[in-house]
């Protein structure tokens, strides 16, 4: 027996030698110059070399060194984009173009929408969804609907989140119906204190009819721009203000609706920093604001870090910035976008990082009266034919949207100022990515490290890669997800060999067939060793006796099935 149990030891590590292969890792990139002579566009591969390079600049990639969890890039679904995507595109076009915006495969996969509840200045009329005529009120919400969205806002958003089944969205109001504010209209103007409770009746209303729609809300911010008292749908709100909505009303509202749509505060510029400091100060406020909401268009990125020093449990969301006529510079505006919105706010803490339309016309609308002069959407749609035109801010949010995928951490990575910037994250399947921007007027070589491998590369002037490789966690076939293919991956295969899902351990199907069988075995044996420094000879421990008995029999079950 003793002999017999050798040669089978000898046999399982002869055909696991056989089954183990070094590899390198390739590491995929995507480039965009300032220049425009290459978009989003995939170049050669490089491979991760043992060593530490010879270039002076060295970027430092850390995933066991983690940050936030994203959860998205994208813009705002506004009623303007809507319409143009519904109303001035044919069905090829339409299908075109939201399968480049959202879909992961053939797409730059967008994952986060904000849509504001009712008008924003980029509307094509004014409206809530219970405006009242005639000195008339509603105070219990009788004749809320949201019919106005169903028309081509919903369709919309649903064929997104078809195309994308990970989109989330954020729901932002820019007024109240004007029979509820100090002024009775939809511009300016604040929430009458008597309306509290019926606004917050407003919100449960809203996200139940998206509900019905299949499209839920994961966050919503309680009032755009709060303390913008402009010429179109707005309303202002004081801290005070915002503190007592939210902990007396909505709050409480949303819990006893079973709606679990998470609050946010504030959403205006970085300047302000510490107003949501002050509605999470609040006792009643603070146990419902999970977070706070940060616009481009004042202050620095910098000050997104000012809030999480005081709240560091409570998260960071950019929501909008947009470009227009008085930014025309495609260099220029690549290097913006980069620098403060696609890595300024992810390393400065936030979740998700946002532009303001995602769709506009060659006019910059359509508009409202008083509403943003000349705003340039992340696409733009020509109403003449229905062609589109694909803006810097695309190919800024693209070189993050498409790689970093929702539920990525942002990891450690070196950044240098106006040499070579960086951010770095890490997918939930274990692929990293790291975003570096040149943004000097001439090239740049550096060196990127991690575990002791480098690649090096050279960035064109104002150019902006990606960089995208697997990491060694998780593997193919590391089943107990210990970052290595072993032994125990293989026991727990053969332990709960030939069952049905649910096996005693369902991690002993990675095949996802409901049955543990040969395609689970193959995935282990196929990828054994990896994780390890690759050897000439696979160092394998030696199993129980029973499990390579097993084993020999599968062996022969396979070798029979493959010759049948």
């Amino acid at each position: 027996m003793q002999k017999h149990f050798l040669r089978l030891s000898s046999c399982v590590g002869l055909i696991l030698a056989a089954c183990a292969s070094p590899s390198v890792a390739a590491v995929q990139v995507w480039l965009t110059r300032g220049n425009q002579s290459q978009l989003l566009s995939q170049q050669g591969d490089l491979s991760f070399t043992p060593g530490s390079g010879s270039n002076s600049t060295k970027i430092q990639v850390d995933s066991a060194v983690s940050y936030q969890t994203m959860d998205g890039f994208g813009a705002s679904m506004t009623d303007s984009s809507a319409w143009l995507i519904q109303n001035e595109m044919n069905t090829t076009q339409r299908d075109n173009l939201m399968s480049q915006l959202f879909s992961p495969t053939s797409g730059i996969g967008i994952s986060y929408l904000r849509v504001p509840m009712g008008a924003s200045d980029l509307s094509l009329n004014p409206y809530t969804y219970n405006d009242q005529t005639g000195g008339q009120t509603d105070p219990n919400q009788n004749d809320f609907s949201i019919a106005h969205d169903q028309a081509y806002i919903i369709p919309t958003l649903q064929q997104a989140k078809a195309l994308n089944p990970q989109l989330e969205m954020m729901a932002s109001p820019w007024s109240a119906p004007a029979w509820m504010k100090t002024n009775n209209s939809l511009i300016g103007g604040a929430l009458k204190s008597q309306y509290y409770g019926s606004y917050a009746d407003y919100f449960v209303k809203f996200f139940q009819g998206y509900e019905a729609a299949g499209l839920p809300f994961d966050t919503l911010t309680v009032q755009n721009e709060p303390q913008h008292d402009g010429n179109h749908p707005s309303m202002t709100m004081t801290t005070f203000q915002q503190s007592t909505f939210i902990g007396d009303h909505l709050g409480p509202a949303l819990e006893t609706a079973g709606i679990d749509t998470k609050i946010i505060a504030f959403d205006h510029n970085w300047d302000n920093w510490n107003y949501p400091v002050t509605v999470m100060n609040d006792p009643e406020a603070g146990q419902y604001a999970t977070g706070a909401a940060f616009h481009a268009y004042g202050g620095t990125v910098d000050q997104q870090s000012n809030f999480h020093d005081f709240f560091p449990d409570k998260d960071i969301y950019f929501t909008e910035i947009s470009g227009g006529d008085w930014a025309p510079n495609f260099s220029d505006n690549l290097i913006w976008y980069m620098r403060n919105i696609v890595i300024g706010s992810t390393r400065h803490w936030a979740k998700t990082a946002l532009f303001w339309n995602i769709a506009l016309d060659q006019n910059g609308g359509p508009r409202l009266d008083g509403g943003c002069n000349g705003c340039r959407g992340v696409v733009t749609i020509d109403t003449g034919n229905g062609s589109v035109e694909l803006n810097e801010e695309f190919y800024s949010i693209a070189h993050a949207s498409k790689f970093v995928k929702p539920g990525a951490v942002r990891i450690d990575s070196d950044t240098v100022d106006n040499v070579i910037e960086t951010v770095g994250f890490l997918n939930p399947d274990g692929s990293r990515v790291l975003i570096a921007l040149n943004p000097s007027s001439f090239s740049r070589s550096f060196d990127v490290l991690e575990d002791g491998e480098v690649f090096s590369y050279q960035l064109s002037a104002k150019s902006v890669a990606t960089f995208v490789w697997d990491g060694a966690v998780p593997l193919d076939g590391d089943l107990d997800g210990d970052g290595f293919v072993g032994i125990d991956d293989l026991n727990l295969v053969l332990g709960n060999w030939n069952q049905s899902v649910p096996p005693a351990n369902p991690l002993a199907d990675p095949s996802g067939d409901g049955f543990v069988g040969i395609d689970d075995l193959n995935l282990v044996l196929g990828n054994w060793n990896a994780g390890a420094p690759p050897t000439a000879q696979a160092n394998i421990p030696e199993p129980a006796t029973g499990v390579l008995l097993l084993y020999s029999v599968t062996l022969l079950t396979k070798r029979r099935t493959l010759r049948s």
